[in-house]
Parts: C-alpha cells; structure tokens; sequence
C-alpha cells in the first residue's frame, strides 16, 4: 500500500504484543491482520524491554504486505545501569526505540542485550552513556507517561523536563528524538501533552502521536484486564490492583487517532513519516557456523577426511568397498552443504568429554545414521548393521541445519558446555530462551483464579479438555458434546471459557531451554539480542529461529542414565574389574530374559509398568527387538503392539501386502515401526531417491494433505519429469499400490525414528546388562542418581529388597557421599542425609582415612572441627549415622550440644592462651573420662520417634516405616501407588492414570491444609503417605464434613476416589469415601485337610484363637469335604502377626491366610 493508498498517513508506533508477557495480549497475527483490515501499511513492535518477538513479527508482516519497524521500549535507568540502591534505583523511565536501519538493528540488539546482562535490576535497564554509544540507526519516541520527559513534567518541573528532553535530542541527534503524545482518558496524560506541545514550539523537537497498544481489538479490554490479574496475583474484583482503565488500549484506526489528536496533525503524519525511514531485514537460511581451528597443513574439508578415514579403519577393521562409499558420499553432501565445520566442532567437544571420562551417550536422534559421526566416534551405532539411514538425517534435498544431539552425564554436562565457552569465547556462546504458552486447561484454571470461580467448577471445566498434544477450546468444544452444551447454557461457564479464548496460547514466561546452547563466529549480540533468565544468559530467540537466522544450535542433554552407568562401572572397578560399556556382545541371552521377565526397574525406557507387561509378552532375544519396543510403546503405535507381538510369535503366519516389502518389514514382523521403513518403501517400490523419500516422510508425518495427494500419483503411476519411476513400472499393481500407500499414511502419523530408538536401546541394553550381571553396584549407582527424590529412593530400596540385596544405614566409618558398596550390601550416602554438606563429607573421608576411622561422637567433633556445625551433626544421630559408635540416638541427642560447646570452649581458652600452669595443676586429679563415657542413661526412642527421625533428614523411612504391619492389607485393598501420581517429564510412555480413573489407595495423613470456599464452607488438601511416597487428596466440603473427625495427621486411613489430573504437575485424588485402617473388614481363613484332622488339631488352635480375642471372624475350610464354616467355638479374633505365624506352625505355612474387604466398615 503506497503512501496515496493510506488516505490519513499514520502508523503505529507504539505496540506491545504477547511477547510483553502476562501485560500484553495482542497475537501477532491478529495484530498484523487487524492493521491491514484498517488500511494501514505499516506498524511497529515496542515489546517492554525485550526483542522476543521480532523475527515472528517481521516474517507475519512481510507475509502480509506490511512493512515491519522494528523496536522496543526500554527502560533508562534513574541514573547509571550498574547502580541498584533499591532507595534510588527500583524505578527506571520508558523510551521508545526504533531501528530506522540494519545498524540501527545491531545497536538497538546491543543495547537491549546490555540492559539484561549489565543492567537488570528489576527491570533490564540502559543507561545515557549506552544511549551515547550505541544511538546509530535510530529512532527514539519519549514514551508514555513513564517516559523521562513526561514523569519530570509530573513530578519536578516544566524546565527541567525541558532539559531532560534537549539532552535526549543531543544525545540522539537532531530528527531522530520525538516527543509522543498520548490519550487515554487520563488527566494527567492531558496536563503532559498541552506542556509537550508547548515544549516543542520551544526547542523545535518533533512530536509523534500514539496509542499505548496492548491488545488487538477493543472488545478485548476485560480479557487483558484478566491478563493483568494473572499477572500480578489478584482478582477482577480486588480494588488496589493494577489497570488499564478506559478500554482505549486497543489498535485504533488512523480515523480514530486523528479523531483524538485534531490539534496534533503533524504530530499523527510524523509516525508515518518515521515509518517510511525505516528498514530493516533480515537475511534467513544463510548458514553463520563458526570456523574450527584446523591444525597446520588441512583446510576443514581435508582434515575431516583425515579424521574419517582413520575412524573408519578403526570402526571396521577393513571396510568394504560400500562402506567406504557410503562415507564418500556422505563427505561429498556435508561439504556441499556447507557443514564441515559443523563436524568438526562436535567432533571436538565430544571428544573432550571422552578424554575427560565423561560420559557419552551412544548418540540421539537421526545423527546416528550418518556414517561419518560413527566414524568420527560422534556416535557409536552402527548405521550399516542397523540400516540406519543418512537422508533421514541430512537431506540434499531439502535444506535444513543439520541437528546432533548430545547426551552426556547429566553430573558433568556442564563441564562440556565450560569447555565449549572457553574454546569459542564466553561472549560466543549463550544457551537458549524457551516460553512456557497458556495452554487450553492451563488457561482455564488461571483466569479462573482471576475471576475467583469456585475451584470445583473450574477443574470441572477444565477437565472436560482432552489431554492432546495441542489441543485447543475451540476444538475441544467441537468435540466434547458435554463441555458445548455447558458453554451454550450456563452464562458463568460461557464467560470463563471466552476469556480463555481469548488468552490461550499466550506465552506465560521465559525460561533457559534445558539443553540448547548456541555457538557463533562473533559475539552473540552481533546476530540476536541476549536475555538474563535465573542467572544464565539466553538468547531472547527460540531455537526454531536461531536456526531460520543460520546459526548453530546444539543440544547439550544431560541423561541421568549415563551417570548411573558410570558410577556402576567404577564401583564394579572397585572390585578390580574393568568394564568397556561401549563394546558390549549385544546377544546375551541371559540379559533378555531379564528384559522379558518384567523386572526392569531402573532399567532405561523400560521400567514403567505397561512397558514391563510389554517386555512379557514380548520375550525379546535381540536388540532390533528392544529398538521396536521403543518405538512401539508410545501413544498411537500402541495400537499396533498386539499385531506386531502375534507377529514375533508366529512369523510364519506374516502377510505381507507384496513380496517387495518383506525385506524391508521382516525385522518388524510386518508392522511399519519406523520413518525410516516408509523411506525404504518409496525408495525400493516406486524409486525415490532418499532426499524424495524424507520429504515425502516428513509430510506424512505433519499430514500435509497437498503433498500427500500429490505423492500419492508420483508413488504408483511416477513421474517422468521428477524421475520417479512409480510402482506400476516396478510391476505392482494400482489397487496393491493404493492400499500400501494408506497403510504409509496411517503408520506414518505414528512411525518413530529408528535411529533415536537404536540409541536408546542401547542404553537400555547396558543398563540391563549391569543389573543382571553387577545389581549390587548397579543399584548402588541407581539409588545415587535419585538420593534427593525421597518417593524414588523408597521404589529402589524396594526393589533392592526384591533382589535379596541388604541395605546397610549410613554410617560416619563406613559411609561415602553416594551409595556405596560394603560385602556385597549397599550403604546409604552420606550426601542423602539433609544439612550435610558434599564438602563436610569430603573432609569427614579425608580425616578418616588419614587417622582411621572415628571411635565416639566426640573423636568425629574434635577431629572435624570448624567442618561441622550442631545442625549437620543432628542430622548425622538422627540418620543413624553414629549407630556403630557406642551409643543411642537418644543419648546423643541429649549430649551432642554440650560436646560441641566443651570443644569449643576448649579451643577457645586454647587460642586465648588461657591454659596455664594452674590449670594443669589443677585438673591433675580430675576424671580424665571422656564425654561418650558420660552419655546420659536415657535408653533409646521409641521406634516411632526413631522412624519420625529418619523421615525428617533422609526423606524416607530407612530402618522400618509406620505402616509395615499394615503392608499386606495397603498391598490387598488398593490399586496404585504413590508413585503413580508423579509427573515425570521424561516419562515417554502413556500416562500410568487418566483422569477420573477410580482409584484405592491406603495410607496415613502426613499434613492437613483447610480452606474456605467462596460459599464460606470448609474443604481440605490433606497429604497420604503410602510405603513409597506422597499424593495429595482434595476432600470437598460435603465429604470434609462427613469425614473431619477422622482427618487428623497420623490417621492411617483408606481412600477411594478419582484420579485428578493436573499439566505438568502431580497428579491427585479426589476423595469419595474414607475408611480407617480398623474399620476395614477382616477374616482369618484356616485350610484344614479333613474333618479327621480338625479334630486332632481343635485343642490347639483354640488355645492359640482363645489367646487373641477381637472382632475378626474365623472361617475353617475342610479341604477334603470342601466345606467351609465359621468358627464358633470362641468369639472372634485380633488379627496379629504373631498369631499367624503360630498358625502357620499348627496348620502349614499355606493354611493360613487373612482376607480383607473395604465394604462392610465404611463410615
């Protein structure tokens, strides 16, 4: 649109988009649709202090014929960047700054960047001396009534906003400083203009006219004052909170703004004005590697090749001719494409990693398909053996930036990312921003806080969104009948679910990508500005976008697996045994009846209880089979399990659509698992090449419909032109042809990437073979990767119990910080006990191996010294830590403060020189009886007490658990467990529990929160420990109510109710019904071989029942006669162990048994 076309000249130049988080609520998309809709050329972005948006903003714009000017309103500091006097400094001035060029790009990068890593406090914030520096290229607007200009307007005088603004104009030059004038409504705003107008009169500078934009249309005001809450932590109705009063927020039309500026023309055609001089753009899918310093003697190209072809030979001893194509043509596409240096700079901190003795994992992703990172050691699957293919990993057919993944031991990552700083330039290198968005059922539950709904009516609604990877409302109100008809009749529920609408998919907050580090040739602020997240500095671009600028990306994963495999290997060392993980026999039949038997906890991917039933039914006896089980077991390719299980079993029975395809599916007994399989199938039966194939893949895979049909004719009839020969030519049929394109197209949407499977099989594989053949260790290493998760360590303790694997308590002569090995038992970490330091552990095992080991509490206090302090202590007693010393927990409780203070003091007088000729002479005669010898006689705890202790600085209960003589009834009478309701995020198999699911857990309350409902009614969130962990139970008001008397802390209690389902967060329970441990129905069961054999035996179990009286009844079953009848010889009985033991020597240890119900004794 030409400056003829657009009637009244005007641009926006003050916008803030969803970018300025949780304040402003226009989408970019509507933002730019909307300001073509009112026939306006161009617009502004002027986010709060950050650049989040711009590349999203510029591509919308140009995609629609709208010109982008690039900016952003910064914050100026109230004197400089570097001063943080929270009296003087916690509030800063706005400015409006645009980049009229590509240098005023880079300056307005620099200075944003600066502001964040130099001048964060509160707010990232610029400087005048910045603004000296880094003005070329442009434009500055003096802002809202935050502006420097417009607050000493309000708040000092005319003059000296006067001076304020002939110092921006100095510092700016000369028609490049506006004055902005604004209108919402505010009197204050009115005041500043009339001065502002009068100012510029004065000195000459310019004025602008804007609309303080912060979100699209102007029915949006009650959904972004709704933001503002969400924001902020309040309510709609609160009445000291913040607002944009007035509803003038919004994206006005050129009309409108010279509506409310008729005095101010000049003013309204200097925005458009400005937007004429300013362009700005952006150069994509350029490549900006870094270069790798190559030794003397190579160019990049030449030394990679040096690096492969010694590689290769070493990798296979002597390669065939086709490998050594396959590397040849894989060297040609990377230096083709311009990624030589790419290999290379991976090759190298990979590399330092091994050198240093951390870990590597054997590769992620469709990086190992290429030969040349096998070679080069980058991963260690072999893609020839596992027909693993490089197009899916770079396509000359379609470009892309090539993506290696790393994993490294998530301990030590770090080490790798510091090398990589010091090797490039710490000004280099910067990890990477990600954004958390307000998703459907997110959204819900925040503006329903906002809005103070009821709770329950709020996860009601948000419940009825369907767990979906990207589900929407409005799709969600398509198809879920229930939550359409809710919306169409209940005005309330109508209103929250607009509101949301209106808010979804906003970007909540910014945080620091888990892995994601990028790597430039020149400082990082030079391509993309820099952000302060939590102390590390991020780029404020997404990774997507850092790739669609040219620049390196990579992934640095730390993968706790790793670690657990390391720390098995050097424990298994301590035995003097040397394990080489990387070379294992991948055909250990022994290790796949481990797999196959189901008992894979701790076992990578396979440990979650659908894949153990997977593994079962399985019986895997290779890795191709591990690999398909890890592909296999996600949500959609679930499906296919029961066909490909029948298929293992009984491969002779596999149809195959036709012959052609049985190569290509026979390792997967007929199922398309992988991408790579439809790869082959295109290649094979209608001559795709590879780069073709991945394409058609990828478009499968996003179900891009165009491109599917079109396919669909090139796959059976081909086409000349695109050299596809088609399958008709390669002689299969139009109608076979047809049916094995849907089967593509119905595998596809789920098909996994076999190369990332084959990775992760392999890690499954070491990890299973460390079990099997070294579980103490292996679990020992286990139990260390998880010491500071409480629920975990319980499950592992558990298992270890399983595996006839004793488990020694912590101990201050034996103990090291993680989990040790002693005689083939594991001995607790040191580091797990809560207020004991690694560094106090570091001196502890120094001193002990030094002076040998620690003979009472106050050899370890002396010995120690400044090291420890009474709280490490306590914990160490509470711990069990001193139990192998020669006293009890109670007794160095009472003590351990006087002995702490006694050596103090006597360290004290030492150092003062106190200790002199009468002191000596004076204690010549004393009890030289050392404190421990003096310990009170106070016995020992109770063995709650001792449990309590434990729980408080271990996190679990170690030496026994208050629920232990429940354990039989709690494993009987429920159906999960505590650890059911953990989110995990790298948790890739299906949800343990949907939400709703009906649910019986048994256990004790640990905490009891009450709360009061909007209808001033009681509920509670009460806390139920089981054998392995916490979940949390939302008790309504009518069930608190009905159950109060019983909700105290301690009750041992039963609970059925409905799994709740929460984003990302631990699941929980809502309560139905609550029964008490003793109410829960009991009766004994006596198997007795005949009527012959009762009578011999009626004397002693009378003796033994008589001596048990309760509430319990007695059922005797005559197992000949096969007849059962209740005792009535005695009343009924307690049920106690110690009874049932003398049962079991009376009767057998098979006679015995005690069955349970909840449904008798319910309150």
């Amino acid at each position: 649109m030409t400056h003829t076309q657009q009637q009244l000249p005007f641009t926006h130049l003050h916008v803030h988009t969803e970018y300025s988080l949780l304040d402003g609520s226009s989408k970019i998309k509507e933002l730019i649709a909307m300001t073509k809709d009112l026939g306006m050329d161009s617009i502004a972005i002027t986010d709060h202090g950050v650049m989040y948006g711009v590349i999203d903003f510029y591509r919308e714009a140009i995609a629609n014929d709208i010109k982008p000017i690039i900016g952003c309103e910064v914050y100026v500091a109230a004197r400089k960047r570097t001063d943080k006097d929270p009296q003087l400094d916690a509030s800063s001035y706005h400015l409006v700054l645009l980049a009229e060029n590509n240098t005023g790009y880079q300056n307005l990068m620099k200075l944003v960047s600066i502001g964040f890593v130099e001048g964060f406090y509160y707010k990232p914030r610029i400087d005048l001396e910045l603004l000296e520096q880094y003005n070329e290229g442009i434009i500055a607007l003096s802002a809202c009534l935050g502006g420097h200009v417009q607050n000493k307007i309000l708040t000092v005088s005319y003059d000296k906003a006067k001076e304020v603004a002939l110092n921006y104009q100095r510092i700016m030059g000369e028609g490049n400083f506006f004055l902005e004038l604004q209108d919402h409504g505010y009197k204050e705003q009115k005041q500043v203009n009339q001065e502002l107008v009068r100012m510029s009169k004065e000195t000459g500078i310019p004025l602008v006219a804007t609309n303080d934009i912060h979100y699209t249309y102007k029915e949006d005001q009650a959904a972004h004052d709704i933001l503002l809450c969400i924001q902020t932590n309040k309510k709609v109705n609160d009445e000291d909170r913040m607002r944009y009063k007035g509803g003038q927020f919004y994206l006005k039309s050129p009309d409108e703004m010279y509506e409310l500026f008729p005095y101010a023309k000049d003013a309204l055609k200097n925005t458009y004005d400005i937007a004429q001089r300013c362009h700005v753009d952006f150069e994509f899918g350029v490549t900006k590697l870094p270069k790798y310093d190559i030794p003397e003697g190579y160019d990049a190209s030449s030394y990679l090749r040096k690096l492969c072809t010694e590689g290769l030979h070493a990798r296979y001893s002597d390669p065939t001719d086709d490998i050594k194509e396959r590397l040849e043509y894989e060297l040609s596409v990377i230096e083709e494409m311009g990624y030589v240096d790419y290999f290379l700079i991976v090759w190298d901190f990979i590399k330092y990693a091994k050198d240093h003795d951390i870990m590597v994992g054997p590769g992620r992703g469709s990086a190992a398909g290429s030969i040349v990172a096998y070679a080069l050691r980058i991963t260690d699957i072999d893609p020839i053996k596992y027909n693993l293919i490089f197009e899916r990993f770079l396509n000359p057919d379609r470009v892309s930036m090539p993506d290696i993944d790393i994993d490294f031991c998530y301990e030590r990552r770090q080490e790798v990312i510091d090398y990589v700083v010091e090797k490039y330039g710490e000004e280099k290198v910067a990890q990477i921003i990600t954004f958390g968005t307000m998703a459907a059922r997110a959204v819900i539950r925040d503006v329903g806080r906002a809005l103070d709904l009821p709770y329950a009516q709020v996860d009601k609604v948000a419940k009825m969104i369907p767990f979906e990877l990207g589900i929407t409302i409005g799709k969600a109100l398509k198809i879920n009948r229930e939550l359409a008809d809710i919306y169409n009749e209940d005005e309330e529920t109508k209103y929250l679910l607009d509101m949301s609408m209106r808010l979804e998919g906003l970007p909540r907050h910014s945080s620091t990508h888990a892995a994601g580090v990028v790597i430039c040739q020149e400082p990082v602020m030079e391509y993309v500005p820099l952000n302060a997240n939590d102390g590390a500095i991020t780029t404020q671009f997404t990774m997507t976008t850092l790739e669609e600028l040219g620049l390196l990306k990579m992934d640095f994963l730390g993968l706790r697996t790793l670690t657990v495999i390391q720390n098995a290997v050097k424990l298994i060392k301590h035995r003097g045994i040397e394990i080489d993980i990387d070379h294992m026999d991948y055909h250990d039949a022994a290790v796949y009846e481990l797999i196959g038997s189901g008992k894979t906890e701790g076992i990578f991917q396979l440990e979650s209880a659908g894949m153990k039933n997977f593994m079962k039914e399985l019986k895997p006896n290779s890795l191709e089979d591990i690999i398909a089980g890890v592909s296999l077991y996600r949500p959609g390719p679930m499906d296919f399990i029961p066909k490909y299980i029948k298929g293992r079993h009984s491969q002779g029975n596999i149809e195959y659509t036709c012959p052609e395809l049985e190569p290509i599916l026979q390792p997967t007994y007929g199922c398309i698992v992988y991408q790579e399989q439809v790869m082959q199938i295109v290649r094979d039966l209608a001559g795709y090449t590879l780069g073709r194939s991945d394409i058609l893949r990828r478009a499968m895979s996003k179900k891009k419909a165009k491109v599917m049909e079109k396919e669909r004719k090139n796959f059976i009839y081909g086409n000349e032109e695109e050299q596809v020969i088609g399958c008709i030519n390669n002689g299969i049929s139009e109608k076979v042809a047809n049916q094995i394109y849907d089967e593509m197209i119905d595998f596809a949407k789920y098909a996994f990437n076999k190369s990332h499977a084959a990775c992760y099989a392999v890690v499954a594989y070491q990890t299973a073979w460390l079990k099997k053949y070294y579980p103490v260790e292996f679990m020992a290493a286990l139990l260390t990767s998880v010491m500071y998760h409480g629920s975990k360590v319980s499950e592992y303790i558990g298992t270890c119990r399983h595996m006839d694997i004793a488990l020694l308590p912590p101990d201050v002569n034996e103990g090291y910080a993680n989990f040790s090995v002693s005689d083939g038992k594991i001995r607790y970490g040191l580091a797990a006990i809560k207020n004991v330091g690694r560094g106090a552990i570091k001196g502890l095992v120094a001193e002990r191996k030094a002076n040998g080991p620690f003979e009472s509490i106050t050899d370890f206090c002396e010995r120690l010294g400044s090291e420890i302090n009474k709280r490490m202590l306590e914990s160490l007693i509470k711990a069990g830590a001193f139990d192998s010393l020669n006293g009890s927990r109670k007794q160095y409780m009472h003590a351990y403060k006087a002995i702490m203070d006694s050596i103090m003091q006597t360290k004290k007088r030492s150092i003062e020189g106190q200790i002199n000729l009468f002191d000596f002479a004076s204690s010549e005669g004393e009890d030289h009886t050392s404190f421990e010898e003096q310990l009170p006689d106070v016995g020992e705890f109770p063995e709650e007490a001792l449990l309590t202790h434990e729980k408080e600085v271990l996190g679990i209960y170690l030496s026994g658990h208050p629920l232990d003589k429940h354990k039989e009834a709690i494993e009987e009478l429920t159906n999960v467990r505590s650890l059911d309701f953990i989110y995990d995020e790298d948790e890739s198999s299906p949800n343990k529990l949907y939400d709703g699911q009906d649910v019986t857990i048994g256990g004790m309350i640990t905490t009891k929160t009450i709360k009061t409902t909007r209808n001033n009614k009681m509920m509670a969130f009460i806390s139920l420990e089981d054998l392995y962990g916490v979940v949390e139970i939302i008790i309504f008001p009518n069930d608190y109510e009905r159950n109060k008397d019983v909700l105290t802390e301690d009750a041992k209690i039963f609970i059925k109710g409905r799994v709740s389902l929460v984003e990302e967060q631990d699941s929980k329970i809502i309560l139905q019904k609550l029964i008490p441990f003793d109410r829960i129905n009991q009766s004994l069961y006596l198997k007795v071989k005949d009527f012959e054999t009762y009578q011999m035996l009626e004397s002693k179990l009378v003796k033994q029942l008589d001596a048990y009286k309760g509430s319990n009844q007695v059922i005797i079953y005559l197992e000949k006669e096969k007849t059962a009848k209740q005792w009535d010889i005695t009343s009924g009985v307690l049920i106690e162990k110690v009874l049932l033991d003398e049962l079991k020597l009376i009767l057998g240890e098979e006679c015995v048994k005690v069955k349970r119900t909840l449904g008798h004794k319910q309150r």
